[in-house]
C-alpha cells in the first residue's frame, strides 16, 4: 500500500478581481529551494488568468502576486487562459495552458528565460471542426469510440450548421518533457480520452498537414488509454513528467463516471525513458482521490485535479486543484510510488 500525506491547503482565493471565485490547477517548476507556483486564477463570471505565488521549499508561501502574470489578449482567449503547466527544455521555460473562448479549447504555450516575463507564442494544437476530426480519426485508425465522443454528444443535440463550422475539436492537457527524445521536442496532450504523444523538431513543423498526417495514424501515438473502473470517462496528463532512474513518471487525473455525477482522481504510470510509448508501470487503483470536504465540495464537487509535481528529498509533493475552488497539496516517498510502479510491469511489459 501507498502511504500518501495530505498536506492540506496550500492556496485559496482572495478579495483580489482576478481571484475572487477560485484559484486551483497551479503549474509548479523548482529551482533550488524555491518552488515557482503558476495557477489559474478565476474572477467571477469564471473567467481565467494565471496567477503567481513563490514557495520557499515545498510548503511555504512567501511571495504572492496580486495581478495576474498572464491574462486573456487573443480572442480565442477570450473567456480565460486555464489549467497551466510548466517546463524547463534547455535553457527556456515552456509554459503550456488551455485557450477557452467559451466554444472552443486550444493548447497554448509561452515561454520565458528567467520566469518573471512571458512571450506567448499562440495556439500550437489542431484546428479541426469534428466532421474533419472524424474523417481523420476514422481513415486508418483502430481505437475507442471514445475517440468520438464529443462528436457524437454534439450531433445528437443536433447543432446548427452556424454553430457546428465554429466549433473545433478540444486538445488541452498540453505539457513538454523537460528533454528532447529521439532530439525532438516531445509534447503530451489529451484528445478524449486518452492521452498521446506529439514528436517535432520545430514548432514551424505543427502545420495542418502535419496534423492531418498525425490523426490519420493517431493509434500510433497512444501513450495510454482509459482502462480501469476509476478512468471509465477520461484521462488527461496532469503533471508534466519527471525523469527517475526507473522511468519517466507521469501523473495524471483520471474522471470516473458515477451515478451521482464524476470523481477526479489521481494516478501514476511509468514510462520508458528512451521510448515514452513503452509502459513500464501502471497504478491499478488511484493514489489519491477526494476524502476531506474541501475535496469534495466546492464548485464543482469530488476533484482531485494534480498539475504541478516537485521533489525534495526523495519526497514528491504533488499541487492539485480541488473541487475546482482551491490548491492543495499531497506528500509521499517517491521510491515507494516507483516501487508500486514496478510490481505491476507484468501487465504491461
Amino acid at each position: 500500500m501507498l502511504t500518501v500525506k495530505k498536506e492540506g491547503i496550500l492556496l485559496e482565493k482572495t478579495n483580489l478581481g482576478f481571484e475572487n471565485e477560485a484559484v486551483l490547477n497551479p503549474a509548479a517548476i523548482k529551482e533550488g529551494n524555491t518552488v515557482h507556483l503558476f495557477y489559474r486564477a478565476v474572477r467571477e463570471g469564471n473567467y481565467s488568468s494565471i496567477g503567481y505565488c513563490k514557495l520557499d521549499g515545498p510548503l511555504d508561501v512567501v511571495e504572492r502576486s496580486t495581478k495576474p502574470i498572464l491574462f486573456p489578449e487573443d480572442p480565442t482567449e477570450s473567456q480565460g487562459i486555464e489549467d497551466p503547466r510548466i517546463t524547463k527544455v534547455d535553457s527556456t521555460y515552456y509554459l503550456t495552458y488551455s485557450a477557452y473562448d467559451k466554444i472552443n479549447v486550444f493548447g497554448a504555450y509561452a515561454t520565458s528565460t528567467d520566469l518573471k516575463t512571458f512571450e506567448k507564442k499562440g495556439i500550437i494544437t489542431p484546428k479541426f471542426t469534428y466532421r474533419e476530426y472524424k474523417h481523420f480519426i476514422e481513415c486508418g485508425n483502430n481505437v475507442s469510440d471514445k475517440y468520438l465522443f464529443h462528436y457524437k454528444l454534439f450531433k445528437e443535440h443536433g447543432l446548427g450548421k452556424e454553430l457546428s463550422e465554429k466549433l473545433f475539436v478540444w486538445d488541452k492537457n498540453i505539457m513538454f518533457f523537460p528533454k528532447k527524445i529521439y532530439g525532438k521536442y516531445a509534447l503530451i496532450h489529451r484528445l478524449h480520452p486518452g492521452i498521446q504523444i506529439v514528436y517535432f523538431t520545430d514548432f514551424s513543423d505543427l502545420t495542418t498537414d502535419f496534423w492531418e498526417k498525425y490523426l490519420m495514424y493517431i493509434e500510433d501515438y497512444i501513450i495510454i488509454d482509459p482502462t480501469y473502473l476509476y478512468e471509465s470517462s477520461h484521462i488527461g496528463a496532469g503533471c508534466p513528467p519527471i525523469e527517475t532512474e526507473d522511468g519517466w513518471l507521469l501523473i495524471y487525473h483520471a474522471g470516473e463516471s458515477t451515478p451521482s455525477g464524476f470523481i477526479y482522481h489521481a494516478s501514476a504510470v511509468l514510462l520508458d525513458l528512451e521510448n515514452p510509448q513503452k509502459v513500464l508501470g501502471r497504478l491499478e487503483a488511484p493514489f489519491i482521490s477526494p476524502t476531506f470536504q474541501w475535496e469534495k465540495e466546492g464548485i464543482v464537487d469530488n476533484i482531485i485535479f494534480p498539475s504541478g509535481a516537485v521533489v525534495f528529498d526523495d519526497i514528491l509533493y504533488i499541487y492539485y486543484g480541488a473541487a475546482d475552488e482551491r490548491i492543495g497539496v499531497a506528500s509521499m516517498k517517491l521510491k515507494d510510488l516507483l516501487m508500486e510502479l514496478k510490481k505491476e510491469n507484468h501487465v504491461y511489459v
